[in-house]
């Protein structure tokens, strides 16, 4: 392989890494504002709120996006939707989805 595309694939590799690593570092961070009433790492505890961890990430995104256009009720969970963007949304899902459940 030319020496030159091999250091052009090697970066492209490494800047991929670091964007999937910048992905986990967002949906870790956001996820963390969710821990009041969801639990560390969306495993609640007790009955009053769901545990997140380990949900697929297509149902988060189907509930969390239902809650911010209303279609399900809530004491909060509607304000508190309304403030994400469908990719901060995504980078959430995609970090409970990868959560163990407990």
């Amino acid at each position: 392989m030319n020496p030159l595309l091999r250091i052009a694939t090697a970066g492209m590799l490494a800047m991929t890494g670091a964007t999937h690593a910048q992905d986990v570092n967002l949906g870790r961070n956001l996820a963390a504002t969710c821990a009041n009433c969801h639990g560390t790492n969306g495993q609640a505890r007790g009955d009053t709120v769901s545990a997140l961890a380990g949900m697929p990430a297509e149902r988060l995104i189907q509930t969390f996006n239902a809650y911010k256009n209303g279609a399900l009720p809530a004491t909060i969970m509607h304000q508190i939707a309304k403030g994400y963007t469908d990719d901060q949304v995504k980078a959430i899902a995609a970090f409970f989805a990868s959560r163990p459940k407990k």
